[in-house]
C-alpha cells in the first residue's frame, strides 16, 4: 500500500508540473506600485513571457483576456521594482566579527570558502539583489568566476555576478601582514609592478575569466599605517590603458586624497570607499564621469564591532568623516553607485547600505534609481537589466510597501524573479 501510495504521489506531481507548463505561459504582475527604475508609477501591469519583459505600463490599455494562459499574481499592497544591483561585494568573506580577515585568507581552506559563498549567493539573491559586481576573491584565486559559472549553469541559485578575481596590489602593499621578514604568507590580491608585469598580469586576470580589474590606488602602508598611495599616475594609466582595449572597466579602491586623484585621472570608472575625499577631488570625479561607490555599511559594521553602540553613544571620527565626505560627493554631482562592501557585513542584509544613504542625505528616489539603472549603467549593462522596460531581462523583485514613503521596506521583499524563474 505504502508503494502504491508513492507512486500514485509522485505521478500526480509530474502531471500537475506538465499541466502547469501547459496552461501557463508567463506571468501577469498587478502590484499597487511600479517603480521603473526611473520614476514610480500608480496602477501599471507588467507581463513577462520566458525571460523577458514583454509587456508594462498602465493596465487600462491592456486586456487580461489577450493572455488567457498567463498566470495573474496579485501584489497587493506592493511595489514591483527592477532587481537590485549590489555594487561592491564579497561572496567570498564573511563577517568579520565572526572571523578576522587574515583567518580567513590564511586558515579557511577554498572549499570552506567557496561553501560558504553558495550560501552567501542564494541568500543575496533572496534578498532581491539579483546582480552583485564582486570585487575581489581576497585570497581565493578565480572561485568567483567558477561560482559565477555555477549559477549560470544552474546549479546553484544566485544573483548574476561580475567579478574581479584577483585584485591588483603594488608589491609590498597588501596583507595578510604582521610576520616575520623570512616568513611568506599567501596574499590577498596579486601583486604586479612596472610596465611588463602589469600588462602581463592585467592580461591575465582578463584571460582567467575578469568581467572588471580592481586595482588597489592606494592601501594603509605609509608612514604610521595612514593611507597612502601605491601605483604611480603612469602605473594606473596603463593599467586602465590595457583593460579598456579588452572592453572592460577598471575600479580603484582609493581612501587617500591623492590615491583618488591619481585613479580619476588614470580613468578608473568608479571609487570605492573615498573616505579621504575633498569637495576639490569630488568635483574632479564629476568633472571625469568617475562614479563614487561610498561602502557606507562596511564603516558603520567595523565601527559596531570594535565597541561603539550606535544609537547610545556619539558617532566616532571615522563615521563622522564618512557622512562628511559622502554629502560632498552629493553637492559635487557625483554619480552614486549603489554598494556597501558587503561580505565584511552578513550578505542577505545588503540593503541596509540603501538605508543608510538615505540616512545620509540622499532622497528615497535617488537611492532606488542608484541601485538599479544608475548601477546597470556603470556597469555597463544597462540595456538589459535595471529597469522595467519591454524586452529587458526578467529581473524583477516586489517589497512590502512603497520604498519612496519608507526605504526599509527594500528589507522585506516578498517576491524575487531572476531570468522569468520566481525564487
Amino acid at each position: 500500500m505504502i508503494f502504491k501510495v508513492s507512486w500514485i504521489t509522485f505521478f500526480l506531481i509530474l502531471i500537475s508540473q506538465f499541466t502547469f507548463s501547459q496552461l501557463s505561459s508567463g506571468y501577469i504582475l498587478k502590484p499597487d506600485w511600479v517603480f521603473d527604475g526611473e520614476e514610480m508609477h500608480d496602477d501599471w501591469i507588467v507581463i513577462v513571457k520566458g525571460n523577458k519583459i514583454i509587456v508594462c505600463g498602465n493596465e487600462k490599455q491592456f486586456s487580461f483576456s489577450d493572455f488567457p494562459k498567463f498566470q495573474v499574481k496579485y501584489l497587493k499592497g506592493q511595489t514591483l521594482l527592477p532587481g537590485l544591483i549590489e555594487g561592491h561585494s564579497h561572496l567570498l568573506l564573511h563577517p568579520y566579527n565572526e572571523t578576522g580577515w587574515n583567518d580567513q585568507v590564511l586558515k579557511e581552506s577554498k572549499a570552506e570558502r567557496v561553501v560558504r559563498a553558495t550560501v552567501a549567493a542564494r541568500r543575496t539573491l533572496e534578498a532581491g539583489f539579483t546582480t552583485v559586481r564582486d570585487l575581489g576573491s581576497e585570497g581565493a584565486g578565480y572561485a568567483d568566476v567558477g561560482l559565477k559559472k555555477s549559477i549560470e549553469k544552474g546549479i546553484i541559485p544566485g544573483p548574476r555576478m561580475i567579478v574581479a578575481g584577483k585584485a591588483i596590489v603594488t608589491t609590498g602593499s597588501y596583507g595578510p601582514k604582521g610576520f616575520a621578514a623570512h616568513v611568506r604568507v599567501p596574499l590577498g590580491a596579486e601583486e604586479a609592478d612596472g610596465v611588463d608585469d602589469l600588462i602581463k598580469v592585467v592580461r591575465n586576470q582578463i584571460g582567467k575569466g575578469a568581467d572588471v580589474i580592481k586595482v588597489y590606488a592606494d592601501y594603509r602602508w605609509g608612514a604610521f599605517g595612514k593611507a597612502a598611495p601605491t601605483f604611480t599616475l603612469d602605473e594606473l594609466k596603463l593599467i586602465v590603458e590595457i583593460t579598456e582595449s579588452s572592453g572592460r572597466k577598471v575600479v580603484a579602491h582609493a581612501a587617500s586624497e591623492e590615491g583618488m586623484r591619481r585613479a580619476i585621472l588614470a580613468g578608473v570608472s568608479t571609487i570605492e570607499h573615498g573616505d579621504g575625499g575633498t569637495f576639490e577631488i569630488f568635483k574632479l570625479m564629476q568633472e571625469h564621469n568617475v562614479a563614487f561607490c561610498p561602502t557606507l555599511a562596511a564603516g558603520d559594521a567595523i565601527m559596531q564591532y570594535r565597541g561603539w553602540e550606535k544609537g547610545r553613544e556619539e558617532a566616532p571620527a571615522r563615521i563622522q568623516n564618512k557622512r562628511k565626505t559622502f554629502k560632498m560627493a552629493l553637492d559635487a554631482n557625483v554619480k552614486i553607485c549603489a554598494g556597501g562592501d558587503v561580505g565584511v557585513y552578513s550578505h542577505g542584509t545588503n540593503a541596509r547600505e540603501l538605508v543608510m544613504m538615505v540616512e545620509y542625505g540622499m532622497t528615497p528616489l535617488s537611492v532606488l534609481q542608484s541601485a538599479t539603472s544608475v548601477n546597470a549603467d556603470i556597469f555597463q549593462m544597462g540595456d538589459k537589466i535595471g529597469k522595467v522596460k519591454n524586452g529587458w531581462l526578467a529581473d524583477l523583485i516586489a517589497v512590502e510597501g512603497n520604498p519612496l514613503e519608507d526605504i526599509r521596506v527594500l528589507e522585506k521583499v516578498k517576491m524575487v524573479m531572476k531570468d522569468g524563474v520566481i525564487y
